[in-house]
This record gives structure tokens, sequence and C-alpha cells, in this order.
């Protein structure tokens, strides 16, 4: 999925408030730019997915803090 649509699903679910959507597009998002190579934006992105994760009780919580983990975001 290139930006111009992912920021348009994304958009998209914050209107709808779908807490899950955003958790799994914030982690394509980020995901995406670390394989870019841009680290501190591709974090960003993960920190979001993760925080939304927590809030909507996602089991992906615990993979996401493993990946911030592993890029030295978090304890």
């Amino acid at each position: 999925m290139n930006a111009t649509e992912l920021n348009s699903r994304i958009l998209d679910a914050w209107s709808r408030g779908d807490g899950q959507l955003l958790a799994e597009l914030y982690s394509e998002a980020g995901n995406s730019l670390l394989d870019s190579g841009l680290e501190n934006e591709g974090c960003f992105y993960l920190t979001q997915a993760y925080i939304l994760a927590l809030e909507n009780g996602l089991d992906t919580a615990a993979a996401l803090h493993a990946d911030l983990v592993r890029h030295g975001r978090e304890e």
C-alpha cells in the first residue's frame, strides 16, 4: 500500500474510532519506514501502534513492545 492510501485509511479509521485498525495501520506504517531505513520515523509510528494496542487490549501489544525494545525505544 502506498503512503497516500495508508494515510487515507488512517484518517478514515480515526474518524470511525476504530482503535484496532489504527494499531494495525500504524504498525504497518512503522515497519515500512523501518524497512526504508528511517528508524526514528518508523519507531514513532510503532510507538503509536503500541499505545493504541494497549488502549484497545490487543494481543499485538507484546510484539510491538518487543520491537520498540529492539530499537532502543523501550526498556
